[in-house]
């Protein structure tokens, strides 16, 4: 199989180039047989910007029409557009009413899902497998391959952002006031702390919610929790216990230790310091850059007096997705009242799959969870929502949570090639302007594929709606009991690699590979592509389990 890949492939390995104006539905080629469809690249070429940075699809029609949208709000605001990343936490695909989930799954979410309603829903928007690697992503537009945040830094363990560029860094010399709020998890140490990486100001922790309960409480652990030597053991690691907060270039203040008591109310006193922020930033003469990450939903969920119960599952997950549904309101409507909403962009997100290993939990439609490359792992609810500004519509076009970084700094005034002028030439941007994809009426991905990663080794590729996969997990390869998910099993390398139709088979339960070799063949040459990306830019290693 793999020799006669490799032979066609030479006939292959360059897809043909197509015309560059934007399709919006079905096409028909007169003379021929069935439709070309939108979004749907595998016979189409990318275009390269720039050496150091992913190419792109050249959709020109698109990106005359946002440019002609952004400049005349530029000319009626006189600044450039607010930027708001709402960031959850193993957060699954169907949880929301948007993706079938929400009433149907007994967490009903009324606001989140009226304001998708009102906004481009992604259907295939990609994280990496777990939350400190796609945080990462998000702050440096690079896959977790190239930023070296390949795993989450756990109880003190060294590591982070420190020496790169970051997406509050470009943002804050584009003249941006930013600001984080919740949890961090991409590093504890000084240099790679909030405040030392581009923002203006913190308030949150630094790690992630289990961290700082699960080894006091002894319904989880009671081996820690009701052992003195072991508490103080895990008390005495170097890693902040406490809800924090910073300014650019300080130092980090303690503000009260977080316990399974404290833990109740953190979400609510996050919102309150974020609505401050926005208050403050009403009318200013300087646009905003909002970093906003709830302790929602990881667990373990610790609800309040007022969300205990207020789920009809009656789950601490349910109560906590009820509780997001009122935080991401409260948000919205603040902007609205402030007069912000028209020039704000919102992105809608949860950092990877379901956790699968510790119940109760989120659910998704796909095959895995978090810490695996199976869909279900790395797929995410995602929404990008802009009043007035982009068309409400749902699209099937490939994002990858690294364009959060590209588009970005496209609205912000730095788009295009223009990025892979702010960073080193030895820095690979992952990310594309998904700019002309989010606000064209009809617009369509200006992404070719996705790549899946293991640490800083490829897993998969993914090409409209087919995906090859060459290394897989498989979660009850060794325990036959208990939950199996993501971080459960052995990770194994396919023969001569599988193929999904994600269309057909969405659980990826059924290899088309041999049946469908044409379809094989492009997907091996955009695999080695990147291969030799990561031989002309290699791989960090900054927390790694290499």
């Amino acid at each position: 199989m793999r020799s006669f890949i490799s032979a066609v492939l030479i006939a292959f390995i360059a897809p043909c180039a197509l015309a560059a104006a934007t399709v919006t539905g079905p096409t028909k080629v007169e003379g021929m047989p069935g439709y070309n469809q939108p979004n749907q690249y595998l016979a189409r070429r990318a275009v390269k910007l720039a050496d150091n940075m992913e190419p792109v699809i050249d959709n020109a029609d698109q990106s005359s029409e946002a440019r002609q949208k952004l400049a005349a709000l530029q000319g009626k605001t006189g600044k450039r557009p607010n930027i708001v990343v709402f960031l959850l936490d193993d957060v699954g695909y169907s949880d929301f009413g948007f993706n079938g989930g929400g009433e149907a799954v007994g967490n009903a979410t009324p606001d989140i899902d009226r304001v998708a309603g009102q906004s481009l829903v992604l259907s295939s928007a990609y994280s990496q497998p777990s939350c400190s690697p796609t945080r990462a992503t998000i702050m440096t537009g690079q896959n977790m391959a190239h930023h070296g945040i390949q795993v989450p830094p756990m109880y003190g363990q060294p590591g982070g952002l420190a020496g790169l560029t970051t997406l509050p860094q470009l943002l804050s010399r584009l003249g941006y006031t930013t600001q984080a709020v919740g949890k961090w998890h991409i590093g504890e140490n000084e240099g790679s702390q909030p405040q030392n990486v581009g923002f203006d100001d913190f308030r949150g922790f630094l790690s992630v919610s289990d961290m700082y309960t699960e080894w006091r409480d002894p319904q989880f652990n009671p081996e820690i929790a009701l052992s003195p030597d072991r508490y103080r053991y895990i008390l005495n690691l170097p890693f902040n216990k406490s809800d924090v907060h910073a300014v650019k270039g300080g130092k980090i203040e303690s503000l009260y230790e977080i316990n399974t008591e404290t833990i109740k109310d953190l979400d609510q006193k996050w919102l309150d310091y974020t609505v401050g922020f926005l208050n403050r930033q009403k009318q200013a003469e300087k646009p905003f850059f909002l970093y906003y990450a709830p302790r929602a939903c990881h667990f373990d969920n610790y609800p309040n007096s007022y969300y205990l119960g207020r789920s009809a599952s009656r789950t601490t997950y349910g109560d906590c997705i009820v509780e997001v549904n009122d935080i991401f309101k409260k948000l919205i409507d603040t902007l609205e009242a402030n007069g912000e909403l028209d020039n704000t962009v919102v992105f809608f997100a949860s950092d990877n799959g379901p956790e699968e290993e510790v119940q109760p939990a989120g659910r998704t439609l796909f095959r895995g969870g978090k810490g695996s490359t199976w869909e279900g792992g790395v797929r995410s609810p995602f929404f990008v929502y802009w009043k007035g500004m982009i068309s409400p519509r749902r699209s099937d076009g490939l994002f990858d949570f690294a364009d959060i970084f590209n588009t970005s700094l496209s609205l912000a005034g730095q788009p295009g090639a223009n990025v892979a002028k702010a960073v080193s030439p030895q820095t690979y941007i992952d990310g594309i302007d998904q700019s002309s994809f989010l606000l064209a009426d009809k617009g369509v991905s200006n992404r070719r594929s996705i790549f899946y990663f293991w640490n800083d080794e490829l897993s998969a590729v993914r090409v409209d709606e087919f995906k090859f996969m060459q290394k897989v997990q498989v979660a009850d390869s060794v325990t036959r009991r208990g939950y199996n998910g993501g971080f459960s099993g052995t990770l194994q390398p396919t023969w001569t690699g599988l193929v999904f139709n994600l269309y057909a088979d969405p659980k990826e339960e059924e290899s088309i590979a041999i049946r469908h070799i044409p379809v094989s063949v492009p997907l091996v040459a955009e695999l080695r592509r990147y291969q030799a990306v990561l031989k002309q830019y290699p791989p960090r290693h900054e927390i790694s389990l290499k």
